[in-house]
């Protein structure tokens, strides 16, 4: 089947995940003032809350390997579940499930007749895999045990009967390589965990050929030429130094892989295995990472890469898949798609489009007959014209790094003295990217502008931009946030008296060292499962980071060695600070933010009589996943925005002007995990 790989260099620990399209268009122009000229275009009417966040009809469309069948997921009893229907079909989907408690976090074909999804319990990624036939038959838990995370490494295309997974049951730290009959659950240990190793390499034929090792801080490739016997060292480099393996040469002798190594931004190689340096210039972008690959398991060679910009672009290394990206474009009437699924043939490909105003529509796109069936409307009931524009746009750090990001002004209103959300994203080393954002939208459509930034640390602007966040929560990453909210006051969009900041994750943690380190700039915040105290989150991570803490202790913070920066930045230590109103909400069961993060947070400010709203959802993790969740969150979301900074809010005046650029806190430098 066709693949598109993430490329992830070494395992990099993110706090939070978000959807991010891919996509090939053509690049926009990004201004410094987004000039935005209102045309007579009516302030659109107020949307329903459910209409964004509710889940779509059909979705998530998969193709069998023999590509005469087709699954996807619908609501049922308020949870996503998977139909299955024959390709062609319009109105005979079966539904084959019957979850009532959460949704399925991914799930895919592994046969013509069986189905696999993963599933965790109440937010604690302890994920389990499961098989059912597509009549629903035969539903199993296949790894059913607890306290263990699984997760697929192949699928073995020549192999009906089983995957390749890895699962950290022998040691809670490691994850070694198993593999899995789908039928029956049987399994047979296929290589060990030689110690803190991640990203398995499989071969053409399914074997297990290499891995990435770790001490923490360097990572060793190792790799074997055959099917068995012991690994080889190829080489040891920092963590700093990115090389990911990408796939085999069709020969299965080396490897294609993207790598830093020796430069700034990543590229492509094929990689030599016996000299253990990357050969063959692939492709390169002068300004911008490589973020993706994808490769064709049916003729073993490379597709297209991708790479980011201000949106995502796709080049095609290969002419037919060129050709078909052409011919796909035409048939759908759209620029930017992203491959969903393909057969095992990869003659018939589940593509779905996507902008920034609409969830997309799914096609099922025919090679052979270049014929592009329409199968589902995602969101149909969100009418475009209603939707806001996400406008790429840059500025400049107080130190001179130009930070890229995305304004959404909302539709029909002089983007002038408007109340502003600062949304910044999750990870921290991950990066915001272009698309259909319901929450954006959402806030948008309340009458918000929404300024989201790529600050340092925001991956796929180069090693040297990563690498200026290291140890810099709180400190240089805060201040691009603040410097972007500086930038909208100057420029007239943002009423210096109505900005709030509101994120999760990381951006959970920027929204707390935002209203405790420049307490003066901002009306209210939003806290989504953030880190409140370096010290804590350092001990309360799960069992299977703990083999990257030393590369989390470089780029962080080590709790020992950098107690004073840790004690500068923990916002949890500096509650005296904050003064304006603050929501926090929090999954009982985050594996990643313990609740303690939050509790110490709310506890520390009740204790000062600072006004704090609190929720705690039992059923969650990092993030809210069931529906009713998301929907009460966002309602009192909206009361609270509504109430402090809003259209028929009076804030308080402000009692002294907002920080300078210069760092001034008299306890703390700045102003998301």
């Amino acid at each position: 089947m066709y693949k598109n790989q993430l490329c992830a260099g070494w395992p990099v620990v993110a706090l939070c995940s978000a959807l991010l399209f891919t996509a090939c268009t053509s690049s926009e122009k990004k201004t410094g003032a987004t000039q935005t000229a209102l045309t007579a275009v009516a302030k659109p009417r107020q949307v329903a809350l459910e209409d964004f966040f509710k889940q779509p009809e059909r979705s998530r469309y998969r193709i069998s390997p023999d590509g005469k069948m087709l699954c996807y997921m619908a609501p049922w009893k308020n949870r996503q579940n998977i139909y299955v229907m024959p390709v062609g079909s319009t109105d005979s989907a079966t539904r084959i499930t019957s979850e009532t408690e959460r949704n399925y976090s991914s799930y895919d074909w592994a046969s013509p007749d069986r189905i696999v999804f993963e599933k965790d319990f109440g937010g604690d990624e302890n994920f389990h895999i499961f098989s059912v036939k597509s009549d629903g038959s035969q539903l199993k838990d296949l790894t059913p045990f607890k306290g263990v995370r699984a997760g697929i490494v192949n699928d073995l295309r020549d192999d009906d009967a089983h995957l390749l997974i890895s699962m950290n049951k022998r040691n809670p730290e490691e994850f070694d390589v198993y593999k899995l009959n789908i039928n029956d659950g049987k399994l047979t240990l296929v290589a060990q965990n030689p110690g803190s190793a991640e990203n398995w390499m499989i071969d053409h034929e399914g074997n297990v050929r290499g891995c990435l090792q770790s001490d923490g801080v360097n990572q060793t490739m190792l790799f074997r030429d055959g099917a068995s016997g012991p690994f080889r060292k190829l080489y040891t480099i920092n963590f700093k130094d990115q090389v990911a393996f990408a796939g085999f040469t069709p020969d299965n002798k080396n490897i294609y892989v993207t790598s830093n190594r020796g430069r700034d931004k990543t590229a492509v190689f094929e990689f030599d295995t016996k000299t253990a340096k990357e050969g063959k210039l692939i492709y390169e972008n002068p300004d911008v990472d490589v973020t993706s690959v994808s490769y064709s398991e049916e003729d073993k060679k490379l597709i297209s890469v991708g790479y980011e910009t201000d949106k995502m672009h796709e080049e095609f290394l290969d002419p037919a898949y060129a050709q078909t990206d052409k011919d796909i474009k035409a048939k759908t009437g759209a620029d930017t798609y992203v491959t969903k699924s393909s057969d095992k043939a990869e003659r018939k490909m589940i593509v779905q489009t996507y902008d920034d105003v609409s969830g997309g529509t799914i096609y099922l796109y025919d090679r052979d007959t270049k014929t592009a069936t329409k199968l589902a409307d995602r969101t149909p009931w969100i009418k475009r014209e209603e939707m806001a524009a996400m406008k790429p746009i840059e500025y400049t750090s107080r130190d001179g790094m130009v930070i890229h990001g995305y304004l959404t002004l909302p539709v029909g209103v002089e983007p002038k003295n408007l109340p502003v959300i600062i949304n910044p994203h999750g990870g921290p080393w991950a990066r915001d990217g272009w698309g259909f954002n319901p929450e954006i939208q959402f806030l948008a459509n309340r009458g918000y502008a929404v300024l989201q930034m790529n600050f340092r640390g925001s991956t796929g602007y180069g090693r040297k931009f990563w690498e200026a966040s290291f140890k810099q929560w709180g400190l240089a990453m805060q201040d691009d946030i603040t410097d972007g909210v500086e930038w909208l006051k100057k420029e007239g969009i943002a009423d210096p008296n109505r900005i709030a900041i509101y994120g999760a994750s990381y951006g959970g943690y920027a929204t707390l060292a935002g209203v405790t380190f420049t307490p003066d700039l901002y009306a209210c915040g939003v806290d989504y499962v953030g880190v409140s105290n370096m010290f804590t989150f350092m001990k309360t991570i799960p069992p299977y980071w703990k083999p990257f803490l030393g590369m989390m202790y470089e780029m962080a913070g080590d709790p020992v060695k950098d107690s004073a920066l840790f004690a500068k930045v923990s916002p949890a230590l500096h509650v005296d600070q904050i003064k304006c109103p603050l929501f926090v909400a929090q999954g009982k069961n985050d594996p990643r933010v313990n609740i303690e993060e939050s509790n110490q947070i709310v506890d520390n400010l009740k204790k000062r009589g600072v006004s704090v709203e609190y929720m705690v959802k039992d059923n969650e993790g990092h993030g809210f996943s069931n529906q009713e969740n998301q929907f009460d969150f966002y309602r009192a979301m909206e009361t609270f925005l509504g109430k402090h900074m809003g259209p028929s809010a009076t804030p308080a005046k402000k009692e002294t002007a907002c920080i300078p650029p210069a760092r001034v806190q008299s306890k703390s430098d700045g102003c998301r995990a």
